[in-house]
């Protein structure tokens, strides 16, 4: 990962604190892509930080957020509803202070990804980057699929996907591109292909 050390700040929400790590690329950036962690890991995941050397490279500022539950050190995550409050709150600050004026790409893995989707409709992001967004839950039950929160999001998507999820694979659809590369739900076997996936759509979007 590329850059001056990442700026990190505080943002208060209505289920405690949250913290952003923000890194700048090394020229005015194009952009912005905040990108939220999996529900039991946290922003320095292998795919969140090839993601985030693919978005330096592209000359896109990254904003990799922790929600309140990892910042006061619990592991389970909170509910839904709260992780959905709280990166709101994230991102309202965030627009509004640092990242004013730029395009804005949100996004995360896993659990991270589907805070990502649900909120898409908030008017602030303009695509959303999915890595191993979780489409069935253990078991693989059919009736839970996740897909209609995929299917919501009504800006470009991109998902990059492990051959071999034990979640499953979501389907490419008209505005969703689904990239598959070798491996698991940790998306750690192929960086390159992962941090070339993310390099090419970023700098789509800022086209």
């Amino acid at each position: 990962m590329s850059g001056p050390e990442p700026q990190t700040v505080q943002v208060n929400t209505p289920h405690g604190p949250a913290r952003a790590h923000l890194h700048a690329p090394n020229q005015a950036p194009a952009g912005a892509l905040v990108l939220g962690h999996g529900a039991g890991g946290g922003t320095s995941a292998t795919d969140l930080v090839a993601a985030t050397g693919a978005a330096l490279r592209a000359g896109w500022l990254v904003a990799l957020v922790e929600q309140p539950y990892r910042v006061a050190g619990r592991r389970a995550p909170a509910p839904a509803p709260q992780l959905d409050a709280a990166w709101r709150a994230v991102l309202e600050e965030l627009v509004a202070r640092h990242l004013a004026g730029l395009p804005v790409v949100t996004g995360g893995r896993s659990s991270g990804a589907r805070v990502a989707c649900r909120t898409a409709g908030d008017g602030v992001t303009s695509g959303v980057l999915c890595l191993a967004f979780p489409l069935l839950p253990p078991g693989k039950e059919e009736s839970r699929s996740r897909l209609p929160e995929l299917a919501a999001v009504d800006v470009p998507v991109l998902v990059v996907q492990g051959s071999s999820d034990r979640f499953g694979i979501p389907p490419a659809a008209p505005g969703r591109e689904v990239v598959v590369l070798p491996g698991t739900h940790s998306l750690d076997r192929d960086l390159p292909g992962l941090e070339a996936a993310v390099l090419t759509w970023l700098r789509q979007r800022a086209s």
